[in-house]
């Protein structure tokens, strides 16, 4: 079985009630930092115009442009 939410940090610890389901079994808790959705998209938006990822993806581009026709 599988119970997931997502709580908001303020401080250092965290309390969790957990369905009774789960009572007197080993429960595995993960703390997990992952960047939301709509963090991710806005983090997107910004590397459209961040000069120095645009020159990353053009020197991967390069890179790749010779092999690109190429049959495996």
């Amino acid at each position: 079985m599988t119970h997931s939410l997502l709580y908001k940090v303020t401080d250092t610890q965290l309390t969790i009630t957990i369905p009774p389901a789960f009572k007197n079994k080993q429960v595995r808790v993960t703390i997990d930092d992952k960047l939301v959705e709509n963090d991710k998209i806005a983090l997107m938006k910004l590397a459209v115009k961040d000069p120095l990822f645009l020159s990353d993806m053009k020197e991967v581009n390069d890179d790749f442009e010779g092999v690109e026709h190429e049959t495996l």
